[in-house]
């Protein structure tokens, strides 16, 4: 299921893409989700937290409504952070 079907504009993940080369960004990013399980991935107040979080490491201004839909998104995928095939099927779905 991709992202667009949560009401996540191409415009909006291109953006971040962008940002998340930036390696001092990026490793912002990786430092908030360190250690995250998978069960914290599917409480939406925690995904909210991290969302608002890494928007605001970017210095990204999300609406109420795209947090919604990222929170929604990110919650619908059950991502186990320490499997690696969910890993490779996320990376494969921003390229």
């Amino acid at each position: 299921m991709g992202y667009q079907q949560f009401g996540i504009s191409p415009q909006l993940v291109e953006r971040i893409k962008l940002k998340m080369k930036n390696p001092a960004v990026k490793e912002r990013v990786k430092n908030m989700i360190n250690g995250i399980s998978k069960q914290e991935l599917q409480d939406k107040t925690v995904v909210r937290r991290l969302v608002h979080q890494a928007a605001s490491a970017m210095n990204e201004k999300l609406t109420s409504a795209q947090e919604e839909q990222i929170v929604k998104f990110v919650i619908a995928q059950k991502i186990d952070p320490n499997n690696t095939f969910h890993l490779i099927r996320l990376w494969g779905m921003f390229r």
